[in-house]
This record gives structure tokens, sequence and C-alpha cells, in this order.
């Protein structure tokens, strides 16, 4: 019998081109399971079967766990202390052995075992033609939609499949049984049945690896796009930079009459790109990843990582694009907070902003308002800056002698310091489970506190617009803060 099954592991390993050893692991998996099965509760099995002879033992086992851990599972564990009575050497992680009667060979025939070899069998192939089309390095898969799965397209390349999620398809696509399609390799994930290539066509990646394929320069290293952002199946910017004089890096990418930025778009359901310069400045940038609006004036608030965009009336529509389009791409592009306003927005913003510096060093520095328009006008916007900005830039301003400039100082410093020790105490009176709630820093709660925001009901109680007023936080953020304040609401209510 035992010569009969090696014949028999031999045949299959031939027959389905699985090595030998996957084929008696697969055996061995399957005889595990028929003995577990003349056992009460969850055992630990393991067949050992000799590759020469085909004699095979079996064991019963027992995964040695720490003393203070206790026993999940007292049918496969045992603690270390007990475990070292039988095996002094004996560490935790390692298996205690006994040797139990094997299950004869003739007594599985049952189809669970059968199903085992041959399931075993299965993804060692998949396995192989899976590790067999990933070792050739390829970015985007090409093959034919074979089935739909739960809304999801299954795409078969060879005897490779990938799966299409709806979610990475492009938007009003419709793709049949039969269609060729291109899609960008997201994932590899070997739990998923069937097609384990997790696939996309709306990622920003794929239309970057279409431009590689399309533009020969991309994979010289000529040129690099360095971003990409996408409205999948409408419209998308990509950012390209030249590391050579000589090649024009959006010329390049568009191609001779369109040829290359057209192939990229008719790839993407008619999907109009922008091909935008990059530059190392962020104002330059941005600039660029506005077209085909022209920007008036552009200030950089680099602590909100954030811009105020200034378009004169012509160009706000464009600016902003249909349904706030043009200015989110750019804003994805370039990773910056792009705030478009006109003429009369930006100087309104501006003034409110002067008025607010003015009244905080009348009030903080005690002064007159010519002195903090002064301050004002040689570019200084808080506390911070008067008290710690470098001695000397403070020297050159001509209206300040040095025991003006020492006394604003000092001041500064005082203020900022009395401003601290009261935020202090003011988050002391909030209650511990507002401190705890995720998304609140010490800055927020010190704000919200001031307010009369101390518990995480009274948070929860606020409108938007209420906290927005408080914190100065946008109105998304706002709302998602009071809907995690409402959390506990909704938990009580379903307990």
């Amino acid at each position: 019998m035992n010569r009969e099954l090696l014949m028999l592991v031999e045949a299959i390993s031939r027959e389905k081109n699985v090595e030998r050893d996957v084929v008696l692991g697969a055996v061995e998996s399957a005889l595990a399971q028929a003995t577990k099965k003349l056992y009460q509760g969850e055992v630990d099995i393991r067949v050992a079967i000799d590759r020469d002879s085909g004699e095979y033992e079996t064991f019963r086992r027992w995964l040695v766990v720490p003393d203070d851990a206790g026993l999940q599972n007292p049918d496969a564990e045992e603690l270390l202390m007990d475990a070292q009575e039988r095996v002094p050497d004996i560490e935790v992680g390692e298996y205690i052995e006994e040797s139990v009667e094997s299950v004869p060979i003739g007594r599985i025939g049952a189809m669970a075992a059968k199903q085992v070899i041959l399931q075993k069998i299965r993804d060692a192939e998949r396995e192989m033609l899976l590790n067999d089309f990933m070792s050739r390095g390829e970015r985007i898969f090409t093959g034919t939609v074979k089935r739909m799965d739960k809304g999801d397209i299954i795409v078969e390349s060879g005897r490779v499949e990938g799966r299409l999620r709806r979610s990475e398809m492009i938007p009003k696509e419709n793709l049949r049984n039969g269609d060729r399609v291109r899609a960008m390799i997201m994932e590899v994930d070997l739990t998923l049945r069937g097609a384990p290539i997790l696939l996309s066509r709306s990622a920003p990646e794929f239309m970057i690896e279409l431009f590689r394929n399309e533009v020969p320069e991309i994979e010289q290293g000529l040129l690099e796009i360095k971003s990409c952002a996408r409205d999948p199946g409408s419209r998308a910017k990509i950012a390209v930079l030249s590391h050579d004089k000589r090649v024009d890096p959006i010329g390049t990418c568009v191609g001779v009459r369109g040829t290359r930025v057209n192939a990229v778009t008719n790839e993407l359901a008619g999907e109009r790109v922008d091909i935008v310069l990059w530059s190392e400045d962020p104002a330059q940038f941005v600039i660029g990843a506005l077209a085909p609006a022209n920007v008036s004036s552009i200030v950089v608030d680099e602590e909100k990582h954030a811009m105020d965009v200034v378009v004169d009336e012509e160009n706000l529509a464009i600016a902003i694009g249909r349904g706030g389009q043009n200015v989110r791409l750019a804003s994805d592009l370039t990773g910056w907070k792009i705030n478009i306003m006109d003429a009369a927005e930006s100087a309104q913003k501006q003034a409110e902003e002067t008025d607010a510096a003015r009244k905080l060093f009348m009030e903080k520095l005690d002064v007159d308002e010519e002195i903090a328009d002064i301050l004002i006008e040689e570019g200084f916007a808080s506390l911070e800056e008067v008290a710690y900005v470098p001695l000397q830039e403070m020297l050159e301003i001509e209206s300040f002698d040095e025991d003006t400039v020492n006394e604003l100082r000092a001041r500064a410093k005082d203020a900022l310091l009395t401003m601290e020790i009261a935020r202090e105490e003011s988050i002391g009176t909030v209650s511990q489970d507002l401190r705890d709630l995720e998304g609140l820093n010490a800055e927020l709660i010190a704000k919200l506190a001031a307010g009369g925001v101390h518990t995480r009901d009274d948070l929860a109680d606020l409108a938007i617009d209420e906290l927005t007023e408080l914190t100065g936080q946008t109105a998304e953020d706002a709302k998602a803060l009071i809907m995690k304040a409402r959390e506990h609401w909704f938990a009580a209510g379903q307990e």
C-alpha cells in the first residue's frame, strides 16, 4: 500500500506539474484531518511520511505556552511548567508530541480527504502560475473580461486572473465579456479565491504607467512624472520634470500632433489630461497647476500648508472649474490646500488679518496703534515672531531704537507665558473623556475650554458653525469631530 501511495504521488506530481513534496504535503494534511475526526475537541495532529519508503507516522501534539498566559485550547496546548516536567529543556513556542495510531490509507476514501489533496494541488498550481507571472515585473495587467463576480470584473491573462473592483473602474465605463482590458496591478492578495491580483483603472498610478509606456524619455530617465491627480473618466493633471535641458517635458509628453497624450486619453475613456511643469517653488507649482486660469497674486501660509490664490473676475470660474474640479485636482497634484478668491475677497481678508494683528499687539504688548502698525508693516503677525525672531532683524527697523526693541521682546515673552499658564488652567477644567477624544490636541482643547466646552457631551451638542467659529476648523473637520463626540450616544442607544 505504501508503494502504491508513492506511485500515486509520482503520477499526480507529473500530471499536475507540481513538485513531489507539495503532493506529499497534501497527503499528510489529508491524513491529519482524517485522524482528527477520531478525537473530541480541537486537537492538533501531525503526520510525517517518509519520502523514500512511503511509511508514515502520526503524532498528537501540544503547543507550549507561557504559564501566565493560561490555556486557550487545553486540547492542543500545555503550560510551560507542565511541559518541562516531561521535557526539561523545552521552551515556549515548541511542541510536545505523542505518537498515536495512524489511520490506514484505505480509510482515506472520504470525499473530504480527497478534496484536501486536490485543493492543495490547485493552490500549488495557482501559486506557481502567479509567481511566474509576477516574475516578469509587469506593472500593467492586460487581459480579457472573463466574467462578472458580485459587481467586480474578473480579467483573464493566460491562466492568471485579476480582479477589477467596481470602485476601481472608470465611471460610466461599460465592459462586457470578451472585451480587452488594461489595468494597473495594485496588490496581490493570495487569500482571495480565484483572482488574487487586484487591479485598478482609476488610480493615478495607472495614468503614470500609461505615460511611461507612451513616452520612452521617462524610461530613459530624461523625464520624470512627479505627481498625478485624477477625476477618473473626466479630467486629470500630471506634473512633469525634465532632467535634460534639451528635452521639453510638456511637448515630449504631448507628442507630435498630440499622439502620445491622445493614446493615454483614448485608453481612459476620453479623460482629458493637463500636463503641468513641476517646480521646486511651491507657489510657482500651484500657479502652473491652476492652468488655464491666470493668477494675479498668491500668498503662501507655510504653517497651514495653504495658499490664497487671487484671480480676476474673468479667471475665477476657470480657476475653480466645473464643480470645483480644477482647483481640487490642482490641490491633489501639488499637495497644498488652495483657496481661490478675487481681489475684493483678498483685500477684505488681508484687512481682517491686519485688524486682528493690530488688536493683538495693542492688547498683549500694551502699545498704541502706531507701534502696532509699524510691526505689521515690517511683516510681524504674531507674538512668537516679536519675541523670538533674531534680535538683529528687529534692530534694523528704523522707527525703533534698541531700548524699544528689547522692551517689545520682553513684553511679548511675558504675554506668551501668561497665555500658556491660562491655557493650562483652562485645560484642567476639561473632562477626561473630552481630552481622550480622538482628533483633539492641546490647542483645540484650549479653544474649546475658552468657549465653554468642557465635556464630550458639550462638544456633541454643538452645531457645525458654532464649532468652526470656536476653533477655526473647516466645516468638514468640525462635522467629523462632532460625529466622533456623538458616537457614545449611538452606542448607548443600541444596548
